[in-house]
């Protein structure tokens, strides 16, 4: 990023697109081993899950199955719900550690290598691990109140209550359009923030929140663009790839299922560098400086560097 700290304030969404684009031109061969080791397995295994779960509830939706093998279907489905759930959950996060760090590196023309970014992995998955308990505190109280209200919806269609069913209706579209996706914005920043500055879990989600004033807009724009393009890339997959064997070939579908892991590989790639890339527009639009120094030190802690003695890598707000 070559713009000045004052100027990440002014810019827009494509701009932060555009600058987010071109960071991999500064160390390509750190983001191809990085997109090959990581973003990679991470999106196969998004789209590639349906593939295995599929067969397994087409079976178990057949009412003329032998109960005893349904009763070993269910539990081979559960374990392997549970080891994708383990995967998504631990590539997500090395993926997001290792990008935010290697962006944060150039930023302060640290040396950038793979090996330097698998270094500082270990230490930065355990701050992001800490922060991503408390959003999933939060998501569960969350999807609490998102299940009572599906509730409501079942009750008003069974009461045929058009007041009750238009209410209920509301709430969920806003809560999935408004709360949903806030909250995934201030994950994602909260993850930048876990890496970055000398805080982590509830503190970080504290701070995510102070910076995402004022910037809650572009925030949401940018989580709900990501999210509607997973899920029109999911959508074709699955209509195509998994279950479209009555109407495309093998072949076809070998080619429509490997572009479409490649696409979503470039929009989780892009997506974790425009999630770097808005922390900076966000300390800049609340003009709080970064020290560079500061956080180049802060980078080499996680990898055994000596660290001076500094109080933040936050510069006291310029408003003072």
């Amino acid at each position: 990023m070559d713009l000045s700290q004052e100027e990440l304030q002014f810019l827009s969404i494509p701009d932060i697109l555009r600058e987010s684009i071109s960071i991999p031109k500064q160390s390509p061969k750190t983001f191809y081993l990085i997109t090959l080791t990581l973003i990679f397995p991470l999106s196969f295994a998004i789209l590639a899950h349906s593939l295995f779960t599929h067969p397994l509830l087409a079976q178990l939706q057949n009412p003329a199955a032998d109960p005893n093998q349904t009763s070993h279907k269910w539990t081979v489905l559960l374990i392997f719900q549970f080891c994708y759930l383990i995967f998504l959950f631990a590539f997500s996060l090395l993926a997001t550690a290792a990008v935010v760090f290697t962006v944060a590196s150039l930023y302060t023309s640290k040396p950038v290598s793979f090996s330097s970014t698998v270094s500082a992995i270990p230490k930065v998955f355990k701050r992001l691990f800490i922060t991503f308990l408390w959003v999933t505190l939060l998501m569960v109280v969350y999807n609490f109140v998102f299940v009572g209200f599906l509730l409501l919806v079942v009750v008003a269609v069974d009461t045929q209550n058009p007041i009750l069913l238009i209410f209920s209706g509301t709430v969920i579209f806003l809560l999935f359009l408004v709360v949903h996706v806030y909250i995934t914005a201030l994950w994602h920043l909260a993850s930048v923030i876990s890496v970055l500055e000398p805080v982590y879990g509830f503190v970080a989600m504290k701070k995510s929140y102070e910076l995402l004033k004022g910037k809650t807009r572009f925030a949401s724009v940018i989580v709900f663009a990501y999210l509607a393009i997973c899920g029109v890339i999911g959508g074709v997959f699955g209509a195509v790839v998994v279950h479209g064997g009555n109407k495309y070939g093998v072949f076809v579908r070998i080619v429509v299922g490997g572009f479409l892991v490649g696409v979503l590989v470039i929009v989780n790639l892009v997506g974790l560098l425009v999630q770097s890339v808005f922390y900076y527009v966000c300390k800049s639009y609340h003009h709080q400086g970064i020290d560079k120094t500061a956080l180049h030190d802060h980078l080499g802690g996680y990898l055994g560097e000596y660290v001076p003695l500094k109080s933040s890598i936050q510069m006291e707000n310029l408003d003072v």
